[in-house]
């Protein structure tokens, strides 16, 4: 299968208020077919990395529960989401901004975190590439009490689960965050816990 040929022929912006958005306008030809014009509006907020934290000897996960906008937006009646944790990579590198975040977030201080993968979360509208992870934690790596940067205006609650509670919230609906979810069946898939 021959992929098509792609033209970028205008980009206009729409808005740069919190991250940016653009107008996108471009050609589209398949091998002997006619060239369609196509105008997409694409959200660009850089790329992103989140990561499951465990431990083994516990079988318990930290996870994280913040307001989201967007989901209250769509229909979460509280807007609560509970997530991995997670953030942009703000010009680091993946494993350097998740230990970071990590941190900020949790309150957890790793130094070694695994790459499980990364994926594209919403391409049809959305730029963002997520990097993926998991990472061991105990409680000697516990420096603050994490809940994330006040500048920032974070409001984020640091939770601990046993891995099968944290497991069964995706069928009760209780954990409803793509990435939480890729990274939990990971972790089981892969016998992590």
């Amino acid at each position: 299968m021959k992929n098509p040929e792609i033209k970028i022929t205008e980009t206009s912006l729409l808005s740069d208020n919190w991250y940016i958005l653009n107008k996108v306008t471009f050609t589209y030809q398949k091998e002997n077919e006619a060239t369609q014009t196509h105008t997409r509006e694409v959200y660009d907020r850089g790329n992103g990395a989140g990561i499951l934290l465990y431990n083994s000897n516990k079988k318990t996960v930290i996870l994280t529960r913040q307001f989201r906008l967007p989901s209250f937006l769509n229909g979460n009646k509280s807007g609560m989401m509970i997530e991995v944790c997670a953030g942009l990579l703000d010009k680091d590198n993946p494993e350097t901004a998740i230990i970071r975040e990590t941190e900020e977030e949790t309150g957890y201080r790793i130094s070694k975190v695994e790459k499980v993968f990364e994926t594209y979360m919403s391409p049809g509208a959305v730029t963002e590439i997520l990097y993926l992870f998991v990472g061991e934690y105990d409680q000697s790596m516990k420096v603050s009490e994490g809940g994330g940067l006040d500048a920032e205006q974070e409001n984020i609650e640091v939770l601990e689960f046993t891995f099968d509670e944290a497991y069964a919230m995706i069928e009760s609906g209780e954990i409803t965050d793509a990435k939480t979810i890729m990274l939990l069946q990971h972790a089981k898939i892969k016998g992590l816990i």
